[in-house]
């Protein structure tokens, strides 16, 4: 399969999740399975059915890991924000990776509220709404407006902070120049949470690393990491801040 297939498999998948999140009546229901909506489960049946149908192999998060034997295999948050979507607050996505023997290949993160479209290829750059995305290139934290999931423990030094709620949109806009930085205050993010972002982050400029230096590119559905973003002048004063922010919390 092409890039450009594999590009079109995963908008097809992303596509499906926004006819059906517009068929779901009553966004707050919640399923048996803590922190899980009824439109969670929604998304994921018809994401995984296009893709699995595609021939290609998922890690979802509700879901699960569907035929991990097959050579690129697609990890997916199909309402990354849920809880934001179930409350009408516009900030959540659909988040998709393809990821194969190489590493991330091919992503889309899109806001499911906005329509707007975050796409990265591996070797070929990040565009948003077909625009090319860069970093903003900030170089100082007293002049950053960074996201961060979680309370941070103290006040870091930066310009402002924004709790937005959904990591994969809040990493593209980092990669977008829109935010500075991103950091996770603990081990509470799973693959499917920011390898999509990932790569849009990567293919714009951005630096992406995991608080503790854990490889962040893991397909396994247990593993939990941290990630941190900025431009490359910035990210090694919010690792250290936020190193020191953490023990303070």
């Amino acid at each position: 399969m092409s890039d450009d297939e594999l590009v079109e498999v995963l908008d097809a998948a992303v596509g499906a999740v926004a006819r059906a999140l517009d068929g779901v009546e009553d966004t707050r229901a919640v399923t048996a399975r803590p922190g899980q909506y009824h439109l969670d489960v929604v998304a994921d049946a018809v994401a995984v059915d296009v893709l699995v149908g595609a021939g290609l192999g998922v890690v979802s998060e509700e879901s699960g890991v569907h035929h991990p034997d097959r050579d690129v295999t697609v990890v997916i948050d199909p309402v990354d924000g849920s809880t934001n979507a179930s409350r009408g607050v516009p900030w959540f996505a659909t988040s998709v990776c393809a990821v194969d023997g190489d590493g991330p290949r091919a992503a889309l993160v899109v806001n499911q509220s906005s329509g707007e479209r975050f796409q990265a290829v591996r070797g070929g750059g990040a565009t948003c709404d077909d625009r090319p995305v860069r970093t903003s290139g900030c170089q100082r934290l007293g002049d950053a407006i960074v996201a961060v999931s979680g309370l941070p423990g103290a006040h870091w030094g930066w310009a402002q902070f924004r709790a937005l709620g959904a990591a994969a949109l809040d990493l593209c806009y980092v990669a977008d120049g829109r935010l500075d930085g991103y950091v996770a205050l603990s081990d509470g993010l799973a693959p499917w949470d920011y390898l999509g972002a990932l790569l849009v982050c990567r293919e714009s400029g951005t630096e992406v690393v995991d608080r503790e230096g854990r490889p962040l590119v893991v397909v396994d559905h247990q593993v939990r990491r941290a990630p941190v973003a900025a431009p490359p002048g910035l990210l090694g004063q919010l690792l250290e801040v936020s190193g020191r922010g953490r023990d303070a919390s």
